[in-house]
């Protein structure tokens, strides 16, 4: 039926004779409903996680540790640790003669490995007691007996290799090391796939069943449906960043507000946080998909899923708005809202009025922070390990990230569907290797021998049972060393232009070798239709083809003596960008023509 309680669901439940209806991780905000169910006959009992409005629904228990009169001392469950701990104090309350440590022990070898995949999948902080079921849930996954889960993860490990399972066959080798960024990478997104685009129903068998088959063949499914997710998701954040470059007013909008008539309602949320990722803002996204009656109305209520940033509880923003919302609810960083068309317009406007009163952090730029600086010398696969022992990590106890600055760039190289890269580098004769996660190749402008810092977390690899660094980069910058190297060659270039001399150390003037491997360059790129390049690109690349140092002004000159000579139209096209162009019917001629030549080598000391 949707998230969320509804008057239908109670509906359905009545006919069939219920008459309790325990909720998990919903009805907080669920007065009507409340109201409805006891008109009816049925008892309730809400267990939820979200954010208490002012009204708590009337029924027979409301178990939330947000409630204003909850004495509970953390209150960062999850709605799975919510219910998680009602199963424990029922079990307490049915076995009062037995020891409590083996009651709760009982109840953790059950469904601790449950509990754990919730937390994470519902992105809550790793901290305290979650932090304590979420290390516990990581062992039992790892020694599970439970066959919907053990198919689940072969068949993700099958589907990550781009294999797919039999029915009855596992993936090889056995399972890789189950932590909590796996479940929230692998496990999380191929659970919530089936009530997303299909039917929660496919996930709830999947935990259920006994029949190693029918795991098998479920798991596949929820691969396949989780990638239709992925497929529509893509679709849905492409049409959201076009509309948003094209109409939203970043200058004074600090939320960004988008709706459509057909975006899947269990796959916006997803989108919304990619936006508010890559946009440093916050942003809610509305759908009327299943509210039209093939025509739009005003009185169509649309459904939103929204994301918020630090400084923003978008609860609070929300409540700002709630006389022309049906409904809201959720927490800080992420809430859900029902909203009627005509009052989208009112709704963009409110909720950036009141972003514009209370967000008052720097939204220029996206902003990341590293735990420390580490010299390049100190980081080895020890390292790593020694890191790894702070599992679980998440929100509150983020993986730490470094710092580490002036490694040189060896070679970067697209990665998969090259959407991610990979980045090979070196200090001082120790290698490292690198993946930057949705930066593709095209777009990183560092080359070959050029010095970066790079902001990174330490990953253990595990490929075909060998371990192996690897960094994962946040961000990459060119090192402060290499600019001002790179600035002293360009002055450089500047002074022997203007007639300074220098010294043939200096290594200036370029050779006729190298200048008829330059000419072999351009023209063979410029069959691939290739004619701008970038100075520092072309700094990189000659050196690599001509296996000779080549500096800032020997390239420089080095072009002119080929514009000289008539064989390369060489001109500036904008502030270090040239376009080169072969003179395919050039004569064949010799650089002691170039005017260029003639005066480097009357300028050169020696």
């Amino acid at each position: 039926e949707g998230y969320g309680l509804s008057n239908m669901a109670i509906d359905l439940l009545y006919e069939k004779g219920t008459s309790l209806i325990i909720t998990v991780d919903t009805g907080i905000t669920a007065n009507a409903e409340a109201d409805y169910a006891k008109s009816l006959g049925i008892e309730m009992v809400i267990t939820d996680h979200h954010e208490c409005q002012d009204e708590i629904p009337n029924a027979c228990a409301v178990i939330n540790p947000h409630r204003p009169d909850c004495p509970y001392p953390f209150k960062e469950l999850a709605g799975v640790g919510v219910v998680f701990k009602l199963v424990c104090a029922y079990e307490l309350y049915r076995r009062k003669d037995a020891d409590r440590q083996s009651v709760i022990e009982s109840i953790c070898e059950k469904y601790i490995d449950l509990v754990a995949i919730g937390t994470v999948a519902d992105v809550m902080p790793l901290i305290d007691e979650n932090r304590v079921i979420v290390r516990k849930g990581l062992a039992a996954i790892s020694e599970s007996e439970r066959i919907g889960l053990c198919a689940l993860i072969d068949a993700a490990n099958a589907n990550n290799t781009g294999t797919r399972l039999a029915v009855g066959e596992k993936s090889a080798p056995k399972k890789k090391k189950i932590t909590a960024g796996y479940i929230g990478f692998a496990l999380a997104p191929r659970i919530n796939a089936a009530g997303r685009i299909s039917s929660a129903e496919k996930a709830v068998a999947l935990l259920l069943t006994e029949d190693e088959e029918k795991a098998a063949y479920i798991a596949n499914e929820l691969c396949e449906i989780n990638l239709q997710r992925q497929i529509e998701e893509n679709s849905i954040a492409e049409q959201a960043y076009k509309i948003i470059e094209e109409e939203h007013d970043f200058e004074n909008d600090k939320v960004i507000v988008l709706e459509n008539d057909n975006w899947q309602q269990g796959i916006i949320g997803i989108v919304s946080s990619r936006i508010t990722e890559k946009y440093g803002l916050p942003s809610i996204l509305i759908s009327f998909d299943g509210a039209t009656r093939g025509y739009s109305s005003l009185d169509d209520i649309g459904k939103g899923s929204g994301r918020s940033i630090k400084g923003m509880n978008l609860v609070g923003a929300l409540d700002y708005c709630k006389d022309i919302l049906v409904r809201f609810g959720g927490h800080e960083l992420a809430a859900g809202l029902s909203v009627m068309r005509c009052n989208i317009a009112e709704f963009k406007k409110r909720i950036n009025d009141y972003a514009r009163e209370n967000l008052k952090e720097d939204l220029s730029c996206v902003k990341y922070e590293a735990d420390c600086e580490l010299f390049a010398d100190e980081i080895d696969i020890s390292l790593a390990r020694e890191i790894e022992m702070f599992e679980p990590f998440g929100v509150s106890n983020p993986t730490p990230s470094f710092i580490v600055r002036n490694l040189c760039v060896e070679r970067i190289v697209p990665m998969g569907t090259g959407k991610h890269s990979k980045i090979l580098l070196s200090y001082r004769g120790s290698h490292f290797q690198a993946v930057f996660f949705g930066a593709a190749a095209s777009t990183l402008c560092f080359y070959s021998g050029e010095k970066v810092d790079l902001l990174c977390q330490l990953n253990l690899n595990e490929f075909k049972g060998q371990e192996t660094l690897q960094l994962v980069v946040q961000d990459i910058k060119l090192s402060e060393d290499f600019k001002n190297e790179y600035d002293c060659e360009i002055n450089r270039y500047g002074e022997i232009l203007g007639g300074d001399r220098f010294e043939a150390r200096e290594n200036i003037i370029p050779t006729r070798e190298e200048i008829v491997e330059m000419y072999k360059f351009f023209k063979r790129e410029n069959m691939y239709g290739h004619t701008s390049f970038s100075l520092r690109m072309l700094r990189s690349i000659i050196k690599e083809y001509t296996q000779k140092s080549i500096n800032h002004a020997k390239l420089r000159f080095a072009l002119s003596i080929l514009n000289d000579m008539r064989v390369c139209t060489v001109k500036d096209e904008q502030e270090g960008i040239v376009f080169v162009e072969v003179n395919k019917n050039a004569a064949k001629t010799n650089i002691e023509i170039s005017e260029t030549y003639k005066k480097l080598l009357s300028q050169c000391g020696n």
